[in-house]
């Protein structure tokens, strides 16, 4: 069979997929390529440790471990998002200027979105159900909403919630980011009401969150913004409440129905359409397997969540345990995002703790937590990787692979001191063993010293120094940034 070199310089078999079989359970046994493969689609990636351990396990079994999420009990936001906007600090800046005062606002909103950053950050690297937390990214992404200046507490909230849908009900998920404070103040729907209808939300209800485009008028969007008048939001309280003498009784034609809709009965039409199973299932398989899924593929995921009734947990499991999952059509095919991308990289370094360095790096990537650049979300794909964002990668690298790393990590300080071998655990540990021969060449040359009179051979005396240079050469090979 003939072969095709990809842009990580894998050479891969040629060949079209068994589209017939495709979402059949994967009958083959783990190993590192793949279980790393299933902890980065359904995590962030995991430690050398993390990566032997799930190789070990049958495919059934390491699903099983991902999709069942242990019991944590409440979670915490950081105590900074409390301070913002609160009576009293407000009341102590009653005698200053305004401008002084907006400034002190902004400078304190600004503070709590970076504590909430580093906070979801930081779970994302240490949770014990990483599904959960990527799932919470992807509906960020999907469900798309902005930073609620001076009302963090909003913006948590929301973070609550795909949280807790994470694999739950699409549809009953849908209801309630729809009445969801940070949506309805993102996209108007706080301030539509009876007498002047916001058709924001209506339309990007359908257009960005459940059908599509092509799937409904402009005739669809007026009946459907109707129904969801009457919505308001207190801001202090962080709750949004239903304001009946607000709302439009009237009867509404939606989709081809007629009634005296609400929101819910809105929701409830849109996934009764075809066209809303086929949606979530093709962003479900660009999400895990890869871009641009074939129809037939798409197809059969639509039917999986329709007989699931759109809970997500039984239809994500049946992803991860395809065939179609673990295809070389589907190794390696995602671009990482920035987040994929720095907090892989704590994982794979077996480091505890993300640190303030992401934050400004990730903005410098092009993807700022809560804060995505407009309501379709972040375009994704390899619009990730462009000469500024590979750029403001390396330099996240050059920050993270210091010499403090390097007494932190679990492996990283114990490679032995021999070029060949050191060069070669780096790959397999951080790349498993995904990377073409020219790059090996170089690893192997900079252990080395080979070609440089100013570089030495790796030894004791210089350790740190090469062993760091080494790791940053193997994450910044073109397979590490890819999913």
């Amino acid at each position: 069979m003939a072969a095709q070199t990809d842009f990580a310089g894998l050479t891969r078999p040629r060949g079209q997929l068994d589209l017939a079989t495709a979402l059949q359970p994967y009958r083959g046994q783990l190993d590192e390529r793949l279980a790393a493969h299933l902890l980065r689609r359904a995590g962030f990636g995991g430690s050398p440790d993390d990566v032997s351990r799930y190789a070990a396990l049958s495919v059934n079994d390491a699903v099983e471990s991902l999709v069942r999420f242990p019991s944590t009990g409440s979670i915490t936001p950081p105590e900074e998002i409390y301070d913002v906007g609160a009576p009293q600090p407000m009341s102590a800046m009653d005698g200053r200027p305004p401008m002084k005062r907006a400034k002190i606002v902004r400078r304190e909103a600004r503070q709590a979105l970076l504590a909430l950053q580093l906070w979801w950050l930081n779970r994302m690297l240490s949770s014990q159900a990483p599904l959960q937390e990527k799932m919470t990214l992807y509906f960020h992404g999907h469900f798309t909403s902005h930073y609620t200046l001076r009302f963090p507490q909003i913006t948590y909230n929301q973070n609550a919630l795909f949280r807790r849908y994470a694999l739950g009900n699409l549809r009953e998920l849908t209801r309630q980011v729809s009445n969801d404070p940070a949506m309805l103040i993102y996209l108007n729907g706080a301030q539509n009401v009876a007498a002047h209808p916001n058709e924001n939300y209506a339309r990007e209800l359908m257009e960005l969150f459940t059908l599509g485009v092509d799937h409904y008028t402009e005739d669809d969007v007026r009946e459907s913004a109707r129904a969801w008048t009457g919505w308001r939001v207190d801001r202090r309280s962080a709750q949004a409440t239903f304001d009946p003498q607000l709302h439009d009784n009237g009867a509404k034609t939606f989709l081809g129905q007629t009634g005296n809709f609400t929101g819910d009965d809105i929701v409830n039409i849109i996934f009764a359409q075809p066209a809303c199973a086929r949606f979530f299932a093709a962003s479900l398989l660009s999400w895990f397997v890869y871009n641009n899924p074939e129809s037939e593929l798409v197809d059969g995921v639509a039917a999986l969540l329709r007989k699931h009734d759109f809970e997500l947990a039984p239809v994500v499991s049946a992803i991860l345990r395809s065939n179609v999952f673990y295809s070389t059509r589907a190794y390696r095919a995602l671009v990482k995002s920035p987040v994929e991308f720095t907090v892989g990289s704590y994982k794979v370094l077996g480091l505890s703790q993300v640190d303030e360095i992401a934050l400004p790096a990730l903005h410098q990537m092009g993807q700022e937590l809560f804060n995505p650049p407009n309501v379709a979300g972040w375009p994704g794909g390899q619009n990730w990787l462009t000469s500024g964002t590979m750029i403001a990668r390396q330099n996240f690298l050059t920050q993270l692979l210091n010499s403090q790393t390097l007494t932190q990590s679990s492996w990283l300080e114990k490679l032995p001191v021999q070029t060949r071998v050191a060069s070669q655990t780096l790959v397999t540990t951080i790349l498993q063993g995904d990377a073409a021969p020219a790059a090996l060449y170089e690893l192997d040359g900079y252990l080395s010293g080979a070609g440089s009179a100013a570089l030495a051979a790796l030894s004791t005396e210089n350790y740190g120094q090469r062993i760091s240079g080494a790791a940053y050469l193997a994450m910044a090979m073109p397979a590490y940034q890819l999913n």
